[in-house]
């Protein structure tokens, strides 16, 4: 037994109800993947309303942190570039003390990297510095059969300044990224046993 009553077909929507009804949900699916959904996510703002409210630049953030995963992640894992090795067949020799001053400017989420060659427990004192914002660096090394030796990470820094002992012959440096809005120069200074320095990236 039901004691619900069954609809009366005057009381049911008509066709042209249901298609204006289905319309009005698409259109306001569409209004909010324009003005909602593509700022949050994707950083794509055709209207304006998503800057106004914030959400451009939320996704400007998720693209910027998604850009950084990735970079990072390809770097960590990129195999080493091969190395020359001396006439002699064996490992670098230690160099004489040398000093080097190094500026690079990047545009914002830019990166780049600087190495110096140096043989196993070889020195190096260094210090850099950013003029303009801040950045996110990776200290490390790559050597033939060693694609990636990490000494040190930061993130959002204006400079860092210390001592690099090699780990093994190999090609040991910085790779920096600029996470600010606008362009960054950095000035590396070395002094220490190490026979090149040389921007790879």
């Amino acid at each position: 037994m039901f004691n619900s009553q069954k609809p009366r077909l005057e009381d049911l929507p008509t066709t042209g109800q249901l298609l204006r009804a289905t319309a009005l949900a698409i259109v306001a699916a569409g209004v909010i993947l324009i003005a909602v959904v593509l700022p949050s996510e994707y950083a794509i703002d055709p209207t304006g309303v998503g800057r106004q409210l914030g959400l451009t630049q939320m996704g400007e953030i998720k693209a910027q942190l998604t850009e950084e995963a990735a970079a990072d992640a390809a770097f960590a894992v990129a195999p080493a570039a091969p190395q020359a090795a001396p006439a002699s067949g064996g490992p670098p020799v230690a160099t004489a003390q040398r000093t080097d001053t190094t500026k690079l400017t990047l545009a914002p989420g830019q990166g780049a990297e600087i190495k110096a060659t140096m043989a196993k427990d070889a020195k190096l004192a260094f210090t850099w510095s950013v003029e303009g914002g801040r950045v996110n660096f990776d200290t490390h090394a790559d050597a033939p059969g060693i694609a990636y030796h990490g000494y040190g990470k930061g993130k959002d820094t204006t400079g860092e300044r210390g001592e690099l002992v090699a780990a093994f012959d190999g090609k040991h440096g910085w790779f920096w990224r600029n996470r600010s809005g606008g362009p960054v120069t950095i000035t590396l200074r070395t002094e220490g046993a190490y026979s090149e320095l040389r921007r790879v990236v």
